[in-house]
């Protein structure tokens, strides 16, 4: 028999999802930051270290929301487990009967899912209770380090550019160049990020580009606003 390895979308969703958080929320919020004190007319070199401020504070937060989040998310897999062995070891026929009964619904007739279960059982009792009962996947495991890292990471890169236009532009200039990196690069993080998932690429670049000219709108009109009071 002749196999071949597949390697399904869905294995990325762990990594892909905190990286594609992480290089929005790098990109905008720090976009967004740079926008504000420069429509409140602060001096340049105040406007860069804002922005580099703002990166450094995003990443560590960005990384401790998903590791947080992320261990949390491990702990209740890890006491589900728990509880689905102790469940096999102390009745293992109620077990095999109740994942006959899943795979009667759907839609195996009631031998052959008897059958199934037994020898799904035989072979790795926990893991088939894990997968096909409680819904547990290897592919979709919690992993709060990578999690972690991959956000504190993406979130650097997005927002290494905003700083770099505040470093290289001033005044009105600096606003325009902003807003418009920022708007080519969310589109960019969108469609890379649909393409990668399977998505709609026009789909994923309109939901950000959305958002984040409504983020920077507000926070600018909110910098003019108090600049215009000081």
């Amino acid at each position: 028999m002749i196999r071949h390895g597949e390697k399904h979308l869905v294995q990325r969703i762990g990594w892909l999802r905190a990286a594609v958080l992480g290089a929005n929320d790098g990109i905008l919020s720090t976009a967004s930051l740079i926008v504000g004190v420069a429509a409140a007319s602060r001096a340049p070199a105040e406007i860069v270290l804002t922005g580099i401020a703002g990166l450094v504070a995003g990443a560590m937060s960005m990384a401790a929301g998903e590791y947080v989040s992320v261990s949390s998310q491990a702990d209740t897999e890890a006491a589900d487990r728990a509880r689905e062995a102790a469940e096999l070891e102390e009745d293992p026929k109620a077990e095999t009967h109740e994942l006959a009964a899943i795979y009667r619904h759907r839609g195996l007739d009631s031998a052959l899912a008897l059958q199934v279960a037994q020898q799904l059982m035989a072979h790795d009792a926990l893991g088939a209770h894990m997968r096909d009962e409680l819904g547990i996947h290897e592919a979709l495991e919690a992993r709060p380090v990578q999690a972690a890292l991959a956000s504190a990471a993406s979130f650097s890169v997005g927002a290494i550019f905003p700083v770099m236009m505040a470093a290289l532009f001033r005044g009105t200039a600096l606003i325009e160049a902003v807003v418009i990196a920022t708007l080519v690069l969310l589109a960019a993080l969108g469609a890379t990020g649909a393409k990668i998932g399977g998505a709609s690429l026009w789909r994923g670049a309109v939901r950000v580009l959305f958002w984040g000219a409504l983020a920077m709108a507000v926070t600018a009109g909110i910098g003019h606003l108090f600049g215009a009071q000081v």
